[in-house]
C-alpha cells in the first residue's frame, strides 16, 4: 500500500452553453447527451477522418440527484431544472437538424424510485426520449472515449470514470494485442467487453465494477461530519472498502507497463491546479500525464485551503467547490491501491464514447494506425 494520501478534488470546467459553431459543410451530424447526477451535457459533432469535429455543445449543472441519497426520489426542483436544460438541448438538436443521436441517463435515474416516471415526463414535455443505461454500458463507453490516450507501451490499463452518482472502473490486459493495434482494439470495445470480431486481437477485461458512490453520493453520506479533514479521510477509506469485490484490488501492480486513464471533473480539476491554470484550458489538460506524487501534492493543497479557501479558489469553480473533496477522496483511494507514474487525464467521457460508437456503427470513420 502506498503512503497515506491527502484529500480533495472533483471539479470540472465551468458549465457553459456554447454558441453554435459554423458548419463547414452539410455532412451527417451526430449527437450524444449524458444526463448525470450533477450535470446535463450534450455534444453535436460531425465525422472527420478517424475522429470527429464538435459543431455545438451544451453543459449545465442541474443537480438532478440532489437529495436522492435521503429520499430515494428525484425532487421537484431537480426535475424542473433538468427539464429546462433538456429543452435547450432539444432546441439545439432541432436547429442543426440532427437525426442520429444517443440520449442517455445514468446513476441518478437508475437509483430513483421515480426515475422511469421522470423519463416519461421528459419525453412528454421536451420530445426527447432518453434511455437509462446499465452500468456496464456506461463503463464500456468511457473506455472507448479514452482509447486515443492509451500508450502503446501500456500492458495493464485501468480506466476510471468518477461520476456524480457512481464510479466505474475497468481493468484491461493488453499484453495479447500488438502494440500498434492497442488503441484500435480498445475502440472496438463499444460492441461489448467480450465482443471483438473474430480473427482480430482482443484486449482482455480482467474485471470491471460500478461502485454506487460518486462525488455527490459520497459527499451526501458524510454531510453530518463537521471536521473537514476527518470527513475527507472517512470518505476515502469508505470508498476503498467498496473496492473489495474488484478482482485487481487484491493484487499488487508493478508501475512498469501500467497506466491509469482518469475521466472526470475531479481529475481534470486536479490537472488544471497542477498546471497552475487561472482559466481552464482543455487543450492543456486533456492528455496530460501526472504521477501519484504530483496528484498528492495538489490534493494536500486543497486540504490546506479548508472549505472557505476552496470556495474562493478560481481553479475549482463555484459549481464544483462543494464536490471537490469527495472527488479527491475517491482519487486518493485509487492511488493508495494502485500508485502510478502515468495517470493520463481525459477531458472526455460518455458523450465522446457514444459519438464514436454511433459513427463506428455507421462506418463513417476512417481507419488510422495506432
Amino acid at each position: 500500500m502506498t503512503p497515506k494520501r491527502p484529500e480533495s478534488a472533483g471539479a470540472v470546467p465551468k458549465p457553459v452553453e456554447s454558441p453554435a459553431l459554423t458548419r463547414p459543410d452539410r455532412g451527417p451530424l451526430y449527437a450524444a447527451l449524458d444526463l448525470g447526477t450533477n450535470s446535463c451535457r450534450m455534444l453535436i459533432a460531425q465525422p472527420e477522418g478517424h475522429q470527429f469535429k464538435v459543431v455545438d455543445s451544451f453543459s449545465k449543472s442541474v443537480q438532478l440527484g440532489a437529495g436522492l441519497e435521503g429520499s430515494g426520489r428525484l425532487s421537484r426542483a431537480s426535475i424542473y431544472r433538468t427539464i429546462q436544460a433538456l429543452r435547450v438541448c432539444k432546441q439545439k438538436l432541432k436547429r442543426h437538424g440532427v437525426t442520429r443521436m444517443r440520449l442517455v441517463a445514468t446513476e441518478a435515474c437508475r437509483r430513483a424510485s421515480n426515475g422511469a416516471d421522470f423519463m416519461l415526463r421528459v419525453e412528454r414535455e421536451t420530445g426527447l426520449k432518453l434511455d437509462i443505461i446499465a452500468p456496464q454500458e456506461e463503463a464500456q463507453l468511457a473506455v472507448v472515449s479514452c482509447a486515443p490516450l492509451v500508450s502503446q507501451r501500456t500492458d495493464q490499463l485501468l480506466v476510471v470514470d468518477i461520476g456524480g452518482g457512481s464510479t466505474e472502473l475497468v481493468w484491461i490486459d493488453l499484453t495479447a494485442v500488438p502494440h500498434d493495434e492497442r488503441r484500435r482494439a480498445i475502440m472496438r470495445m463499444h460492441m461489448g467487453f467480450h465482443a471483438s470480431p473474430v480473427g482480430l486481437p482482443a484486449p482482455k477485461v480482467v474485471d470491471w465494477i460500478s461502485v454506487p458512490l460518486g462525488v455527490a453520493t459520497l459527499r451526501d453520506q458524510f454531510r453530518d461530519v463537521e471536521d473537514d479533514a476527518a470527513r475527507f479521510a472517512l470518505m476515502s477509506w469508505f470508498f476503498e472498502e467498496n473496492l473489495a469485490e474488484f478482482a485487481p484490488y487484491k493484487d499488487e501492480q508493478s508501475r512498469e507497463g501500467f497506466q491509469i486513464v482518469g475521466t472526470s471533473g475531479t481529475v481534470t480539476t486536479v490537472a488544471a491546479s497542477h498546471l497552475g491554470l487561472k482559466r481552464y484550458d482543455r487543450n492543456k489538460v486533456d492528455g496530460l500525464t501526472m504521477t501519484s506524487d504530483e496528484i498528492d501534492r495538489v490534493i494536500r493543497s486543497y486540504l490546506a485551503l479548508g472549505p472557505a479557501g476552496r470556495r474562493r479558489d478560481p481553479r475549482i469553480g463555484q459549481d464544483r467547490q462543494a464536490l471537490i473533496m469527495s472527488g479527491a477522496a475517491i482519487l486518493q483511494a485509487l492511488l493508495r491501491c494502485w500508485p502510478t507514474d502515468r495517470l493520463s487525464v481525459a477531458d472526455r467521457g460518455l458523450r465522446e464514447g457514444m459519438l464514436y460508437a454511433q459513427m463506428a456503427a455507421d462506418g463513417v470513420l476512417t481507419e488510422k494506425d495506432g
